[in-house]
Formats: C-alpha cells, sequence, structure tokens
C-alpha cells in the first residue's frame, strides 16, 4: 500500500511539475517580451479640463462596501472609498452591512450620514438576513434604482483602502477597451509588524505568483482577487450575475464571464492596501474558504465547461486540467500527502523507497519555479516551504470538503479585521487586546501538534536505523508544525 502510494505521488508531482514549469516560462516571457496593459490597449487619461461637458465625461460608478461588523475598519473604509478622486454627481458608495451587532450598525450608518452631509452620494444598506454571504449582498445592492444608471462597479472589501486615483487608472481600460470585463488591482499589505510574521511571507510569494501566472495565460480564467477590483455592470449581468453555490463567489463570476467571452486585466502596479488575518485561527478559516471554494465550484462548473461552445478545446483543457484540477487540487493534495505523510512513513519501512530526484529534485525545482515570479522574496522561500506544509493539512481537507460537497463546503467565517489598532499599539496607552477564547482550538491545536509528534518519531527513527538521512528535513518541519501548534503564528497570540 505504501508503494502504490508513493506511485501516485510521484505522479501527482510530476503533473505539478510540468504545470509549474510551464508557467515559470510563461512568467518569463511576460517580463521579457510583453509590453504593459497601457501599451497593450487602449488607454487614455480622464479630461479634466472640458468645460463645456464637465463631468458628463465621467461614467457613472458604484462602489460597494461589504461589511459584517466590522467595528475596527469601518471608517477607514467609507473614508478611502469617498476620497477616491471621481466628480461627485458621477459616483455612488454603497455600504452594504450584514452586521449582526446593533451596535456597530449605528455606529456605521451614522459614518454614512456623515459623510452624506459633506455631499458624497452614499448610501446605507442593510438586509433582513444575511442569505448568500457577500454574494448575496453585492447582489442585492444591484437591484437598487439608484444603481441602474451606473456602468461599473468597484468592490472593496471593509479592510481595503484604495488610493485616490484608482478609478482614473483603472476605468480607461473599461472605457475604451468594450471586450474588458474585469480591471483588477494588486493587493498591498501594510507595513506594519505583521510584515514579519509567516503570515505575509506567504502572501507576498504566493499572491504575486498567482497574478503574474494569471497575467501570462492570455488572460483567460483569471482568478480575481475577491475584491480591490472594477467590473463592467454588463459583464456580470450578461455572465448570470452573482451566485452563492460557492464561497469563492467572484472566481465563479469570473469563469462564467470567461465561458461568454470577456477578458480581463490585471494591473500589478495599481496597489490597493489590504490587511492580513492577525491569528493563525482567522488564517486556518480563511484559507479553507479559499480551498474549499474552487474545488466546490470545480465540481458544479466542469459539465458546463466542457459543454460549452463558445470555448476552443484548448481552453477548455486549460481551465479544467491547470487552472482547476493541478492548481487547486493536486497542488494541495500532493504537498500534504507525499511530503507530510507518505515521505515519513518511508523512513519506517526501509523496503520502499522514495527516488532521490523525487524526493529531492523536483521539488527544490518547482521550490526555484516558484520565485520566479518574486525574486525579491526569495529569501523568505525557506520558511514559505515549511509554512506550506503546514497549511497543506487543512487546505486539502477543505479541498474533499469541497469536492464531495459535504458539511462545511459553504462555511463562511468572517476574517476579524483590526485596522489601525495594530499600529498604534506603541502610541496608544491602552495595548491591544489579545483574542480571547477557548485554549483548545484557539491557541493549543491539537491536529498540529499531533502530526510534530507523527514526523518526530519517523525522524528520530532515522536518526537511529535509516540511512537517508531525512530527518534534517523532517525535524525542521516538526519545528514549524510544533510552533504552529501552539499557536505563535500571526501578530496576535490567542491568551
Amino acid at each position: 500500500m505504501l508503494k502504490v502510494a508513493v506511485y501516485i505521488c510521484i505522479v501527482m508531482e510530476l503533473m505539478l511539475f510540468i504545470e509549474r514549469l510551464y508557467m515559470g516560462i510563461v512568467i518569463i516571457l511576460v517580463k521579457v517580451f510583453m509590453k504593459k496593459p497601457d501599451k497593450r490597449y487602449k488607454w487614455e487619461p480622464m479630461d479634466d479640463d472640458d468645460l463645456e461637458i464637465g463631468s458628463g465625461g465621467f461614467p457613472k460608478v458604484l462602489v460597494q462596501i461589504p461589511m459584517f461588523n466590522e467595528k475596527e475598519v469601518y471608517k477607514i473604509s467609507i473614508g478611502a472609498a469617498c476620497n477616491l478622486s471621481w466628480p461627485s454627481d458621477r459616483l455612488v458608495i454603497q455600504v452594504l452591512d450584514d452586521s449582526t451587532d446593533p451596535i456597530v450598525k449605528d455606529m456605521v450608518e451614522t459614518e454614512c450620514l456623515r459623510w452624506a452631509s459633506k455631499g458624497l452620494n452614499i448610501t446605507y444598506q442593510i438586509r433582513e438576513t444575511r442569505g448568500g454571504y457577500k454574494a448575496g449582498a453585492l447582489k442585492e445592492g444591484l437591484k437598487h434604482n439608484y444603481v441602474k444608471d451606473c456602468e461599473y462597479v468597484v468592490i472593496f472589501d471593509a479592510d481595503f483602502r484604495p488610493e485616490p486615483d484608482f478609478l482614473r487608472r483603472s476605468i480607461p481600460f473599461l472605457i475604451h477597451n468594450p471586450k474588458i470585463a474585469l480591471v483588477q488591482g494588486r493587493w498591498r499589505f501594510g507595513k506594519t509588524s505583521i510584515s514579519r510574521s509567516i503570515i505575509f511571507n506567504l502572501f507576498k510569494i504566493e499572491m504575486k505568483l498567482i497574478n503574474r501566472t494569471c497575467l501570462g495565460s492570455v488572460e483567460i480564467w483569471y482568478d480575481m482577487n475577491r475584491t480591490g477590483g472594477i467590473w463592467r455592470i454588463a459583464a456580470i449581468n450578461e455572465a448570470g450575475g452573482w451566485k452563492d453555490r460557492t464561497t469563492v463567489e467572484d472566481m465563479d463570476l469570473a469563469v462564467r464571464a470567461s465561458l461568454k467571452g470577456w477578458k480581463f486585466v490585471y494591473l500589478g502596479d495599481l496597489q490597493v492596501k489590504s490587511e492580513l488575518p492577525s491569528t493563525f485561527k482567522a488564517f486556518r478559516f480563511q484559507q479553507h474558504r479559499w480551498s474549499c471554494g474552487p474545488a466546490n465550484l470545480f465540481r458544479k462548473m466542469v459539465v458546463e465547461i466542457v459543454r460549452n461552445k463558445r470555448v476552443n478545446v484548448w481552453k477548455k483543457f486549460y481551465v479544467i486540467y491547470s487552472f482547476f484540477f493541478v492548481r487547486k487540487i493536486i497542488a494541495h493534495m500532493v504537498t500534504f500527502f507525499f511530503f507530510c505523510v507518505v515521505l515519513p512513513l518511508t523512513l519506517l519501512v526501509p523496503e520502499v523507497e522514495v527516488p532521490i530526484w523525487a524526493a529531492i529534485y523536483i521539488p527544490c525545482i518547482i521550490t526555484t519555479l516558484n520565485s520566479v515570479g518574486t525574486p525579491r522574496s526569495i529569501h523568505l522561500l525557506f520558511y514559505w516551504i515549511l509554512f506550506e506544509n503546514v497549511m497543506a493539512y487543512h487546505r486539502t481537507k477543505a479541498t474533499f470538503i469541497g469536492l464531495l460537497e459535504a458539511k462545511r463546503a459553504n462555511e463562511w467565517v468572517v476574517t476579524e479585521k483590526l485596522g489601525d489598532a495594530l499600529k498604534n499599539k506603541d502610541k496608544a496607552a491602552k495595548p491591544v487586546k489579545k483574542a480571547r477564547g477557548p485554549l483548545f482550538g484557539d491557541r493549543i491545536l491539537p491536529q498540529e501538534l499531533g502530526f510534530a509528534v507523527f514526523l518526530f518519531f519517523c525522524g528520530l527513527y532515522d536518526v537511529l536505523y535509516g540511512k537517508r538521512q531525512y530527518f534534517v528535513y523532517v525535524f525542521l518541519q516538526v519545528i514549524t508544525f510544533t510552533i504552529a501548534g501552539f499557536g505563535y503564528v500571526g501578530t496576535i497570540v490567542p491568551s
């Protein structure tokens, strides 16, 4: 059985290797030969000098800010949206508040009224239920009569802070290129203490790589970053609107829009400030949603993609095999099963050997290819690899839940935001309170500690009786699982 598991893992590893090699080549070609988006597409700056036209030359834009009990960041996000450099009579700001805390709801509504008194066209919208979560709120927001004249909609999560020129830099792509459905900005994380945490290191590498590779894939089947992008409302409507059938409503919409022939543009220099999860528990919930959702979407859309007549065979193969199967399913499974289970078990069973090229060479090449998109972050790869193996367990579990549509398939736990609380921690007299909750589950994580014990036993056995000297890697992984198991990941450690 272990030999069979080794063969299966090697096949999955080779699939991932070929995919990473292809994407690495694409990234290099994009960097060397491909022009920047403003050179590839028609782009002209918005003109403020035409006195006859006035603000009529600017399209009407809807800004949607979905919220849920965002006590720490609601002022920041609303203020950033209200400070966008766009004619006030051509801008509609919509705060979609699904908060369950009446105090928070009153605070958010008061803030909206404060900005409205300054002449901003801002509305506060609530729903009776949270049906459909974020997708339901976005869909409901588009139904109001006062947004019928809006041509574009930009979405910012509650912790996102766009620069004032965000619309002026992105909307010209949509105005002058009618086939473009979405212009996506790049997330940028604050220079707080969180930038020194493992979570930031992971995101800095992973998110950049995803964006680079999506840019190189002929801008088809774009994996939208969930927020910080501006949509053409006509494209949303033609694709069937927002759907709440999975926890990745943005990816769902992007794939359906692609099936209709729409294109997408990623602007790497159009940055939007964002916030990372401050606790490991919050990060785990976020990664569960982002791993379970694509797998569940794959289950629900694979037949629709195959039957689609507007997409050629190559593009169907790309989205089914490369985008979904390898990147969203195989990548998690091979990382967990091969490097955290099968390879350590072979240390206990000397009759089963893993070829050195599969255990060392191929993984090193894959890691190097991962760094192609972010050469300035190559020094973080060592920590990233170890932390990725810890997270692979949760991602693999979430992937199976999504594929089987099990109990937690549509679980939606909102990531807690802290806003400027961390930045002001040293300045304020009153320190930031540590998260409160049960010791086990919030701080002590038995699953991670269990894997640490298992790997320690395998590594110790290799030291005493083995000849492969894989114990160096195994013991490093023991340390990482132990750190995660005791909750020492993130900027806030639950007390």
